[in-house]
């Protein structure tokens, strides 16, 4: 009678661990075990596909030394480039310009000028802002063209003028520039204000050095300059780096320095999951992978890297020379040498998505685990039981 109790005691002790291990298999079985990000086979399924087998709700661009020079064709998206203005070199003299405002004083020896009272020596007329026509009106010698002439050539002008009246007039001539000889700092530096050109061959730099130069803690600064109806873009480090682009200014234009907006995204079994600025101008996929702070060292397969971008319609071709379709997922292998390098190659755009698909190893593992944790429940279980 002992022994079989005993009999009865090791089937059940049996029956318990068996039961549990079942149901871990058989949710293992089902692909309901939790995770934190698919695996590739997964995320590339597709119920719709062409003759060729290839998906139709996306296209799927495995990212290689052969193809990185056909991507690098296609449109960028997300936000556009504005272009930009060369440097151009100008004279360093300052010019007259309408809306500036000029001051003449008129010296004569005469006793009993026109312009002179009797013992006056010289008389200093009303500052005389420059019309729309480009002239200024003097007494008695009516409208006398001054713009686009330097302040010294303006002097002379005018001192011709008024010989005509006085034989013995020289002239003196100030210069105040007016809101078309200034340029507008409106944000992003430490000084914004209007500030007025010295000369014709000021450039970008030397006024943003004027202005207090660029607000400190602008992730990736993107200057931008706005001339009439246009607006012109370039980042901060490129026009640093080259002088060529260093811009001369010109009256009227609005410069403002703002962060650069562009970011993409990490999900999956990345090191992290957020959104990420753009740091520099140009972010590759390497670059992008040590932002995120790599891969998951339990989870992540490395021969899975998807990288996710949404073109707009007027860019899909079915040429190559631009993406198959609106939804294209790269593919990036990084356990090749090959993908190593591609992945240094290939950049990054606006409103990406990286996604680090999960290894098919890590279902193996969990269950290897829930199984190990349920036969230790169950010995534990059996001791008490015995």
């Amino acid at each position: 009678m002992q022994i079989e109790c005993k009999g009865r005691s090791a089937v059940s002790s049996l029956s318990l661990r068996l039961v549990p291990v079942l149901l871990v298999l058989a949710l293992a079985a089902c692909g309901t075990l939790p995770r934190g990000a698919g695996v590739q086979r997964e995320v590339l399924a597709s119920t719709a596909v062409d003759a060729t087998g290839q998906p139709t709700d996306f296209a799927v661009e495995p990212i290689t030394r052969a193809s990185l020079a056909r991507y690098a064709s296609w449109p960028a998206v997300g936000l556009r480039g504005l272009g930009w203005i060369g440097r151009v070199d100008q004279p360093d003299t300052r010019i007259i310009a309408a809306g500036d405002t000029v001051s003449v004083t008129v010296w004569t020896t005469e006793d009993n000028g026109l312009l002179t009272a009797p013992g006056q020596r010289f008389v200093s007329l009303p500052p005389m802002q420059v019309a729309p026509t480009g002239k200024v009106f003097l007494p008695y010698v009516g409208h006398v063209p001054v713009s686009g002439m330097s302040p010294d050539r303006a002097r002379e002008k005018i001192q011709q003028a008024y010989l005509a009246v006085s034989p013995s007039a020289q002239v003196q001539l100030s210069l105040a520039e007016g809101r078309n000889s200034t340029v507008s700092l409106v944000g992003g530096v430490g000084n914004p204000g209007a500030y007025p050109l010295s000369d014709q061959d000021v450039t970008l730099l030397e006024m943003l050095a004027v202005a207090g130069g660029v607000s400190p803690g602008l992730e990736n600064p993107q200057v931008r300059l706005q001339r009439g109806a246009r607006s012109y873009g370039i980042a901060m480090a490129r026009l640093l780096a080259e002088p060529a682009l260093n811009t001369t200014l010109q009256g009227g234009d609005r410069i403002f320095v703002e962060k650069d907006g562009r970011y993409f995204l990490s999900l999956g079994a990345a090191g992290s999951r957020a959104q990420h600025p753009f740091p520099q101008e140009a972010v590759s996929a390497l670059d992008a992978l040590s932002i995120i702070g790599g891969l998951s060292d339990t989870r992540a397969n490395a021969q899975g890297i998807l990288i996710l971008r949404s073109y707009p319609a007027a860019d899909v071709r079915s040429d190559g020379a631009g993406p198959r379709n609106i939804r294209t997922i790269f593919t990036l292998d990084l356990t090749s040498a090959d993908g190593l390098f591609s992945a240094g190659a290939f950049a990054i755009n606006d409103g990406d998505l990286i996604y680090v698909t999960e290894s098919p190893l890590v279902n193996t593992r969990t269950v290897f685990a829930l199984v190990g944790s349920v036969f230790g429940l169950a010995t534990q279980a059996d001791k008490v039981l015995n």
